[in-house]
C-alpha cells in the first residue's frame, strides 16, 4: 500500500498558511477548522510544517501568549515529507523515527496533501480488518478432506 491509497481515501483537502502570517491567525484557522497542522506555503513551494507542537512550545515561550509572532519564527522550517508512491510502511517508519504526527505528501514540488500518523494508522487496521476477513472466509469455505479410499 502506498501514500496514494491514502489521499485517494482521504481527499485532497490542504489547508495551508503563509510564513509571514500571524501566529494568532494560524492558530485560529487551527481552532476553527480543528486541525493539528498547517502546511506553510511561499510562492507555490512548501517552506514548513506548523503543528500544534510548535504552536505549544511558542505559547509557554511567550508566557501563555502567541503575541505578534509570525508564523516564520516558530513553524518547522525542514519538515519530514514523502511523495505518493512512497510505501505506507516506509511512512510508519519515518514518522515514529522523527516523531513526526503529520507529513506533506509531495510529487516534486507540488503538493498533494497532508496524512497524519492517525491516518497511516487507519490504514494499516483497515488494511488487516480486510486480511482477517478474506482469512476467515477462505478458513469457512476450507474444502473437506477427502475421506479414504475403502
Amino acid at each position: 500500500m502506498k501514500v496514494t491509497d491514502i489521499l485517494r481515501v482521504k481527499g485532497n483537502t490542504l489547508f495551508t498558511v503563509q510564513p509571514d502570517q500571524t501566529l494568532a491567525e494560524a492558530v485560529q484557522t487551527m481552532a476553527e477548522l480543528d486541525i493539528g497542522s498547517l502546511v506553510v506555503m511561499e510562492h507555490g513551494d512548501v517552506v514548513g510544517m506548523l503543528t500544534f507542537r510548535e504552536v505549544i512550545a511558542a505559547v509557554v515561550a511567550g508566557g501563555g501568549s502567541v503575541g505578534t509572532r509570525l508564523v516564520r519564527s516558530v513553524m518547522d522550517d525542514a519538515p519530514l515529507t514523502c511523495t505518493p508512491e512512497t510505501g505506507v510502511d516506509e511512512v510508519r517508519r519515518m514518522m515514529l523515527q522523527r516523531h513526526a504526527r503529520y507529513m506533506p505528501v509531495l510529487d516534486r514540488r507540488t503538493l498533494m496533501g497532508v496524512i497524519s500518523f492517525y491516518d497511516v494508522a487507519k490504514t494499516v487496521v483497515d488494511a488487516q480488518d480486510f486480511e482477517n476477513r478474506m482469512l476467515k472466509a477462505y478458513i469457512r469455505d476450507w474444502p473437506e478432506k477427502d475421506s479414504p479410499a475403502s
